[in-house]
C-alpha cells in the first residue's frame, strides 16, 4: 500500500542530491529542468533511489509544487 503523505527524507534529498551523470551531472535534483524530467518520464526512470528522486521531482514540477521544497533548501 502506498503512503499518502510525502516522504520527508525523499523531499530532503531532492535539495541535497546531485544528478550523477549526463547533461546535468552535478546539478541538484530540484534544479533540473522540466524538459529533462519529461524526457526521463517518456524513456523510463532509472531503477532504485535515483529513479524515485527523478520521478518525485517530475511530479512536483508538473503539478506546480516547487514551493514544498523551499523550506528544505536552507537546511
Amino acid at each position: 500500500m502506498e503512503e499518502s503523505q510525502p516522504n520527508g527524507e525523499v523531499l530532503l534529498q531532492l535539495v541535497t542530491v546531485k544528478m550523477p551523470f549526463g547533461k546535468y551531472k552535478d546539478v541538484l535534483m530540484h534544479r533540473l529542468p522540466v524538459s529533462y524530467l519529461e524526457w526521463f518520464q517518456r524513456k523510463g526512470f532509472p531503477k532504485g533511489k535515483l529513479g524515485v528522486l527523478l520521478a518525485t521531482m517530475y511530479e512536483i514540477k508538473i503539478n506546480g509544487l516547487d514551493y514544498l521544497l523551499e523550506p528544505l533548501k536552507n537546511k
